[in-house]
């Protein structure tokens, strides 16, 4: 058991199998400011050149300890694939969509041809082959990007989305639809370019934005349609205090559930999910992780582990400003909660 690798750990930790210690990683947002200085791989660059991309990537994994490398650094790829414009941010902000390309309707509503090669595609998939290539095949790579529900949002605009959702059913159905298809379509080729896990960031599916009701009704069986199409491991992140939603959440397909520290306690947590997913969290990124103090980020690790957390991980995307030694110390925590 103790021989096992890093990726054997982690997939078998979201698979509930038996491991020799809880794995800890980041399913969510890892670049740093500190991090781009160190190895000369900054953003936007780091957004759309391949060799910049993969050099941030494995430099949290490398200087950091985190056990697994986890790629890209937002959550506009596939939006801007399909039509959005998007702000493509500084050197401490994350891209945006900044304009929607189905605000009022939709009207010419279309897969664009090609999409696997459209804007940035090319260069995650390019960005995770060299990652496999640095760090060999037992370092698990993760593929993150948008939801479907998120993606929906973007193409559509929250404002109309959320209009659709109560008034337009219709609308909302097929806008959902067509952004699951997308998803899935990219999420496979991440895989077949060499991810082993994809971890899907859903914020727009959070309760502080869709009903609970909605979410059973309309958002679960989109995501279960995606984790039962997509050919690897996944995991499912929705921000905020999802516990209104997280049965729901559990009954999506996804292996793992990535909450942060609003849910409260993983142990309560882990009651309502049982069997049916694994328990990713929750160290709060921006309250935590974030300010420190390492003392701080310590103790929260070590609570999350004696909870019961099957992965240990941010609560939320990783904030750009966040230090490197505040990262070292969550990764410590594990190491000695096992001494």
């Amino acid at each position: 058991m103790s021989d096992m690798t890093l990726k054997e750990r982690l997939l078998n930790a979201l698979e509930g199998k038996k491991v020799d210690k809880v794995p800890v990683c980041s399913v969510t947002q890892t670049g740093i400011v500190e991090l781009m200085d160190v190895v000369g791989a900054p953003w936007p660059e780091s957004h759309t050149n391949p060799e910049l991309m993969a050099k941030l990537a494995i430099a949290n994994h490398e200087l950091s300890g985190l056990e697994a490398v986890r790629l890209p650094y937002c959550l506009t790829v596939l939006a801007e694939a399909m039509g959005c414009e998007v702000n493509m941010g500084t050197k401490n902000r994350q891209p945006s969509v900044t304009a929607h390309p189905y605000p009022k309707d939709l009207e010419g509503l279309k897969m664009p041809e090609n999409l696997l090669e459209a804007k940035r595609i090319p260069s995650v998939l390019e960005a995770i082959k060299v990652i496999r290539e640095k760090v060999g095949p037992d370092v698990p790579i993760i593929g993150g990007m948008e939801g479907p529900v998120t993606l929906a949002s973007d193409l559509s605009s929250v404002k109309s989305f959320m209009k659709w959702s109560l008034k337009k059913p219709d609308l909302f159905g097929q806008i959902l639809d067509f952004a699951s298809e997308a998803t899935i379509s990219y999420a496979n080729a991440m895989v077949e370019a060499g991810a082993d896990i994809i971890s899907v960031a859903d914020p727009v599916a959070s309760p502080d934005l869709m009903s609970p009701d909605t979410f059973k009704a309309e958002l679960e069986p989109r995501l279960q349609t995606f984790s039962g199409s997509v050919n690897s491991v996944t995991v499912l992140h929705v921000c905020g205090n999802v516990n209104s939603i997280l049965s729901y959440m559990a009954d999506c397909g996804f292996e793992g559930l990535s909450v942060e520290e609003k849910v409260g306690s993983p142990k309560k947590a882990k009651e309502i999910i049982g069997t049916r997913a694994r328990f990713v969290g929750n160290v709060s990124s921006p309250f935590t992780l974030l300010p420190g103090p390492v003392d701080k980020i310590k103790a929260e690790a070590k609570h999350a582990l004696e909870e019961g957390v099957d992965v240990l991980a941010p609560g939320c995307g990783i904030a750009p400003m966040t230090p490197l030694e505040n990262i070292k110390a969550m990764v410590a925590a594990r190491d000695e909660f096992y001494a």
